[in-house]
């Protein structure tokens, strides 16, 4: 053993690892780098194994290998590599853009060895750490996805073998516009890409309901002007002045219904919908039961007028709020005894 030398050296750029030269181990010749890090079994040796155990391996360490052997007689050698094991995730550098209702896709990507069953892929929306969809033990569980985005979220199935693991979200909302994370575990690796979806463009719903609401807006606003204008001229009679008021009660409000019944269907919000579509369908009665000109009106009219008082109007208003109300919580309450019981 005492005329062996035996070296292992980094092939790529002839660094020396570790040296065994005069029967014993030369730690004190080796490359800086692997100082402390480097070493033979000692009680290996007399057996001829020259196995190089490699502490705390780091990323620059992956490369070739090579043990040399000397001794009087002849020499020898053997090589071996080390590949640095990543998970390597990639997506796409734009943020994404798309118009309300259309189906967009969020691109992640995995380069990897490793088999899907042994892939784990969630994806997050970040502001809120909300599950958007899961992939686990080689299957989706679309039950596991946050409620917002349950059954409009999936992969794309037959991709999924070659590490596509980008995700389809159908019918974009405004709600939606935020930054996903794709996380992605395998073993013990881990790795993750953003996207970031925004600037969500109108829909032909929105375009409506901002029409109905400019309409109410300059409409409220030109009636308003209107009906100054003819109260403080003299010619104009009664009858006039009683069309412009009805008109300024009814036309904004009705715009206003309209535009939430619209928003209701765009934004998905019944709740809100409800109440608001209710609010103006109810606020012109209590508008035209203080108007000053009652006595323009027919006698059938000032009675139907005067039965809608104000405590009425409020009493429907909660009625409708609190019905939408329960009945969505005995809802959620059926939904989630039914998973209990599943």
């Amino acid at each position: 053993m005492g005329d062996l030398r035996v070296e292992w050296i980094r092939t790529d750029s002839e660094t020396l690892v570790h040296l065994y030269q005069d029967g014993e181990s030369r730690p004190e010749v080796q490359q800086q780098d692997y100082h402390d890090r480097a070493h033979f079994f000692t009680d290996q040796i007399q057996h001829g194994n020259f196995s190089l155990c490699l502490d705390n391996l780091r990323a620059e360490d992956e490369g070739r290998y090579t043990c040399r052997v000397y001794s009087q007689q002849d020499s020898g050698e053997t090589v071996v590599q080390i590949k640095h094991e990543c998970l390597l995730v990639s997506g796409s550098d734009r943020s994404i853009s798309a118009h309300d209702g259309e189906d967009v896709t969020l691109n992640c990507s995995v380069d990897s060895h490793i088999k899907p069953e042994h892939i784990e892929v969630s994806w997050i929306r970040t502001d809120g750490d909300i599950l958007v969809l899961f992939f686990q033990n080689n299957k989706t569980l679309p039950d596991s996805s946050d409620e917002q985005y349950r059954d409009r979220v999936e992969f794309f199935t037959a991709e999924i073998p070659k590490g596509n693991f980008s995700l389809r979200l159908k019918s974009v909302r405004t709600e939606d516009k935020g930054v996903y994370m794709c996380q992605v575990f395998a073993g013990g690796l881990s790795a993750n890409v953003t996207v970031e979806l925004e600037q969500l463009g109108f829909s032909s719903w929105h375009i409506a309901v901002l029409f109905f609401c400019f309409a109410a807006g300059s409409g409220a606003v030109l009636l308003l002007c209107s009906l100054i204008y003819c109260r403080y001229k003299n010619t104009v009679t009664s009858s006039i002045i009683m069309n412009l008021q009805v008109s300024l009660v009814f036309c904004p409000n009705i715009c206003m219904l309209f535009a939430f019944m619209l928003w209701g269907f765009t934004e998905g919000s019944l709740l809100e919908t409800v109440t608001c579509s209710a609010l103006y369908l109810l606020r012109p009665v209590m508008l035209m039961w203080a108007l000053r000109y009652l006595k323009c009106l027919q006698d059938n009219q000032k009675s139907w007028i005067r039965f809608f008082r104000i405590t009425k109007e409020y009493a429907i208003l909660t009625v409708i709020v609190y019905s939408v109300d329960l009945s969505r919580i005995q809802l959620l309450n059926l939904i989630h005894s039914v998973f209990k019981i599943l």
